[in-house]
């Protein structure tokens, strides 16, 4: 073959000599056009690439973000615990300094001893008080309340069945949560 025949193969516009130079520029715009396209959609990959590491990014932040706060609240709670139970143990040291001194005391009459008692009784239900801890002490006739008291048994009483009778051990709440039911008696059902 010769060198034309080669050319005209690998060229279009020798391939159809008899197209026109309005065809062959209709052509050349497509391809123009084509090119365009293939060019942008190159750069709209590039941008939602660069769009994609950006938020893998600001996920891994984030994660890393939560999981400091959670660690950062694990410590907060727990040191919340650790001192709560050591400022109960504070407001309690001045009933165990009193009872510490009253026992000191060798020669105290009944009466300096009843004193001291009572002023010790005082001092433990102030702690007790600013710790939140509530006695349960129903008053007699009192509907029984099985979430704060505990039924030791049930007696023939001139009152309305399933009412306190009498409190054999007082009973505890701290913050609404029942350390210890009130120990009673109930009437029982006539």
């Amino acid at each position: 073959m010769n060198r034309n025949a080669d050319m005209q193969d690998q060229n279009p516009t020798y391939a159809n000599p008899q197209q026109s130079p309005s065809s062959v520029e209709a052509e050349a715009a497509a391809a123009a056009e084509q090119a365009d396209q293939a060019a942008a959609q190159v750069n709209e990959l590039e941008a939602l690439k660069a769009q994609n590491a950006d938020l893998a990014e600001q996920f891994l932040r984030a994660k890393a973000e939560v999981e400091n706060i959670r660690r950062r609240t694990e410590e907060e709670v727990s040191k919340v615990r650790k001192f709560a139970v050591e400022g109960f143990a504070e407001s309690l040291l001045p009933v165990l300094d009193s009872l510490e001194a009253g026992l000191a005391v060798q020669e105290a009459s009944v009466q300096q001893i009843r004193e001291g008692a009572e002023a010790t009784l005082k001092q433990l239900q102030s702690a007790l008080s600013r710790n939140k801890v509530v006695a349960i002490a129903p008053a007699a006739g009192e509907k029984f309340d099985p979430h704060q008291h505990q039924a030791i048994s049930m007696v023939p009483a001139d009152q309305e069945a399933n009412t306190v009778v009498a409190v054999l051990q007082k009973g505890y709440v701290i913050a609404e949560r029942v350390l210890r039911p009130a120990l009673v008696t109930v009437a029982a059902p006539k």
